[in-house]
């Protein structure tokens, strides 16, 4: 029987099946529907309320790496879990295929210069995994280079998390049948025809090869500086809940503190 994840659940060098896990499960629902709105929307609020201290602060950075298979919910993620933020806070990025002139560098050329300010949030839509998981199930690159990529991203978070960067690594975990359907929309509805493309079949013939992908890279770059989390995806409401629960914890755990009051300031009249 599939079980329902937590978010300590994947420590570094766990061995796991995504098929033990189930995407439907949904651990972190309390209430009735309309409970988990008011919920989410508290969270949103809460989450825009670090961010301004993670601003003020200007010492630590965030980065929030979503990943997925198709449908699984990485836009709307955004939209909903960042819903009360100021746009001003939030930079979001997406990687889509290398352009020529970054497959001309190494892999994670592209990633250096996206990834967040002092007092940054940024959020990638995909991500550097993004190459240990297309040319891997493509066939592009064999299992040895494969491996070293693991190296290369695992030192690169390190070098990330070692100046002041909390990486919080989700992977949104979708199930078959339900990507079926969330393509099925987009095909049979003509205002989410923009949402589909051809390619999306391509990559759902090649499902299991992509599990097994994202099993492989998993294990690999679980670490203890930046673990991933499983998030079930099939319900949304409940995928946007389990990850906003996880950025206010995280965030809350950096202990943010506005700057000292300005004694200057001490006194002063407006005129």
């Amino acid at each position: 029987m599939p079980r329902s994840p937590k978010f300590d659940d994947f420590i570094p060098g766990k061995r796991f099946r995504l098929s033990e896990i189930d995407p439907a499960s949904t651990p972190f629902a309390k209430g009735s529907e309309a409970e988990q709105k008011a919920r989410l929307d508290a969270l949103a609020e809460r989450l825009d309320k670090l961010q301004d201290l993670l601003h003020a602060n200007g010492d630590w950075r965030v980065l929030l790496v979503l990943q997925g298979m198709d449908t699984s919910g990485k836009d709307g993620t955004i939209r909903w879990v960042f819903g009360r933020t100021s746009p001003l806070g939030v930079r979001v990025h997406a990687f889509k295929a290398p352009s020529e002139e970054e497959r001309a560098r190494d892999f994670l050329w592209r990633c250096h210069a996206v990834v967040p300010r002092a007092g940054e949030l940024a959020v990638w839509n995909r991500s550097h995994y993004e190459d240990v998981l297309v040319p891997t199930v493509e066939g592009w690159i064999d299992r040895g280079r494969t491996e070293r990529r693991y190296g290369y991203i695992n030192s690169f978070e390190r070098l990330l998390v070692e100046n002041h960067t909390l990486i919080v690594k989700c992977m949104l975990h979708i199930s078959k049948g339900e990507q079926r359907r969330r393509l099925q929309q987009r095909i049979d509805d003509p205002a989410k025809n923009w949402k589909f493309a051809m390619g999306d079949l391509d990559a759902r013939k090649q499902w299991e090869p992509y599990q097994r992908a994202y099993e492989r890279l998993l294990r690999a770059t679980s670490t203890e500086y930046a673990p991933w989390h499983v998030i079930p995806a099939d319900d949304k409401l409940h995928r946007n809940l389990m990850i906003g629960e996880l950025l206010v914890e995280r965030l809350k755990s950096l202990k943010l503190k506005a700057p000292p009051a300005n004694p200057a300031l001490v006194g002063l009249k407006v005129v």
